[in-house]
């Protein structure tokens, strides 16, 4: 949240953008407190009576395979925002290294870059994704991460290209490179500093469709068999038939909280969005 400093008012009176980071705020801060207070043994399997409806002892129900859907949850989703966050800055590393290569060198690297980056986005990532993990002998959260992200960096890519290739045009880039300034300077000094906000803005992006995708994958069943994910929670629960058995407590809860990570990450995009075209006006 570094790119707010001294910018307090402006991210107060972008009331979307506040209550994206409040809600993303409060799910965090539900994932690293939650299982604190939970006991691990009650997420696995066997370990109460299954199928019990919510109640006292288990505030939402127990799955078909004996397992404290509270407990599950709690489990459930730090690995859950794990892969998003992983995938997102992987993804974003590789869009920003990329992005300023291609707009600040120009030429055929810019050309070479563009090229990669629009035949990827033509290829359906879906399918490329589920095909990869369907071969996969084991999967686990960081490899799904990394799966995912090897289809997510070109938005940040193009993003990052775009606004290099208005920023290096700027005077205080001219007047720095006849100053004699390297290209390293020029770069990490003039360049990278104004492209923060919307390396952020890149970032909420590439998180959730990251998340978007590993939750379609984990839902297919295609992900992490052996560790809690929201994603893998609803493929379970579809896969015992919960709704069909009146379990609602089972596929419940996971829907409801991916739901509200989705709407925190559209609500910053979108107060994302309007902070960053500010700036760029008040810029111009």
């Amino acid at each position: 949240m570094a790119i707010f400093a001294g910018r307090h008012s402006e991210v107060v009176q972008n009331r979307t953008l506040l209550a994206g980071l409040v809600v993303l705020g409060l799910i965090g801060l539900c994932a690293l407190i939650g299982p604190l207070f939970l006991d691990p043994a009650m997420a696995r399997v066997g370990a109460t009576t299954p199928r019990l409806a919510p109640s006292a002892d288990h505030w939402l129900g127990t799955d078909g395979q004996g397992r404290d859907m509270l407990t599950v949850m709690a489990l459930a989703l730090p690995q859950t925002l794990k892969i998003g966050l992983m995938a997102g800055l992987i993804s974003l590393a590789v869009g920003v290294v990329l992005g300023l290569v291609a707009g600040f060198v120009g030429g055929k690297v810019d050309i070479i870059i563009r090229l990669i980056s629009d035949v990827v986005m033509t290829i359906p990532g879906i399918a490329i994704l589920v095909l990869v993990a369907a071969n996969v002998r084991e999967m686990t959260v960081e490899l799904m991460a990394a799966i995912v992200a090897s289809l997510s960096w070109m938005v940040a890519t193009r993003t990052i290209r775009a606004q290099t290739l208005s920023l290096r045009e700027r005077g205080y880039v001219h007047v720095a490179r006849l100053s004699g300034a390297s290209t390293f300077n020029l770069v990490f000094v003039e360049v990278l500093p104004n492209l923060l906000p919307f390396i952020t803005a890149s970032f909420v992006i590439t998180v959730s469709q990251a998340m978007l995708a590993s939750i379609a994958l984990e839902a297919l069943g295609l992900g992490p068999q052996n560790e809690l994910t929201l994603g893998m929670t609803i493929y379970w629960a579809q896969f015992y038939s919960a709704i069909i058995r009146g379990m609602w407590w089972w596929v419940g809860p996971p829907i409801l909280a991916i739901s509200l990570i989705f709407i925190g990450l559209m609500l910053t995009s979108v107060g994302m969005d309007s902070f960053v075209n500010k700036r760029v006006r008040g810029g111009q």
